[in-house]
């Protein structure tokens, strides 16, 4: 029978707690009863824990919960796919959350980052409805396959409000993306989908992202798969976007080794270090249908 762990936080320390009725009231979990352990970092086997960012109010009322994710594996990339290993509830939430998990970026050679900012931060967000009380809970739940179940609450609670989309006390802003040069334009993490695209198989498709920014510097850019069937490859993973007269553009190659519906996650911020202070940065989210 599997084991039920409870983690929650706002940083990677909070990957010891025990939650109960509120991240308030946590409790840490003693080793003995821990099947994994979130202080040595593992080549495989490990599980992915499911993290509770925070929250913050949209205009209209609303509030947006966000969720990012750890894989405690260094070496090996898991996919949990929508279902039983990996839901949340209530389940009218469910659906958006990533099936695709990268290992801890920058932290051995099979890494597809270089970059070392330890785990995936707010990969999406969940809009609640304004009558949404401080004591209501939205569960993220993983389970690798044969694994142990790991699951998160995601709540309003005071102590975990953000910053969106601007951090005053660090000056810093989230940047605008956009899909074509003159699209629409979005900002923050909750982010936007852009309209499907095909692809196929083993032939490179050149993806781009428009990015705006008020500082004259360089912005970075991530790309990463969120969903879909088969491994997807970038090139590059990362890279550093000059902004010219508040404007830049990331491009990147991916190629995908099988047919299926896809999902690109693309990050864009001033810095990683940023997220660590949980601020400020653009989600975007790409479809790919690729066929033979």
């Amino acid at each position: 029978m599997s084991l039920r762990y409870r983690i929650s936080g706002g940083a990677v320390a909070a990957l010891a707690t025990l939650c109960v009725a509120s991240p308030l009231q946590a409790q840490r979990i003693p080793f003995e009863k821990r099947f994994f352990t979130e202080q040595v970092l593992r080549g495989h086997s490990q599980p992915v824990v499911p993290i509770y960012e925070g929250w913050y109010r949209n205009a209209d009322g609303t509030y947006e919960i966000c969720f990012g994710y750890f894989n405690l594996n260094m070496d090996e990339a898991l996919d949990i796919p929508l279902g039983e290993g990996n839901f949340l509830e209530p389940r009218q939430y469910d659906g958006h959350q990533p099936t695709h998990f990268t290992p801890v970026p920058g932290m051995s050679p099979t890494s597809p980052f270089r970059s070392r900012f330890r785990r995936f931060w707010c990969a999406f967000t969940i809009t609640v409805p304004a009558d949404f009380g401080q004591t209501d809970q939205v569960w993220w739940t993983l389970q690798r396959e044969d694994g142990d179940i790991v699951r998160t609450p995601g709540t309003i609670n005071p102590a975990y409000i953000l910053d969106a989309v601007r951090s005053g006390g660090m000056g810093e802003v989230a940047p605008v993306l956009r899909f074509t040069e003159n699209g629409e334009g979005f900002q923050g993490r909750h982010g936007s989908i852009a309209p499907a695209r095909t692809a196929r198989v083993g032939q490179p498709v050149s993806l781009s992202m428009f990015i705006e920014h008020p500082f004259e510097e360089e912005m970075w850019a991530g790309w990463v798969k969120y969903k879909g069937p088969g491994q997807v490859t970038f090139s590059p993973t990362e890279q550093e976007v000059s902004i010219s007269e508040q404007r830049g553009v990331a491009t990147t190659s991916a190629t995908f080794s099988e047919p299926g519906e896809y999902e690109v996650l693309f990050q864009s911020l001033d810095q990683t270090a940023n997220f660590e202070f949980h601020c400020c940065w653009t989600n975007a989210y790409l479809r790919i249908t690729v066929t033979n």
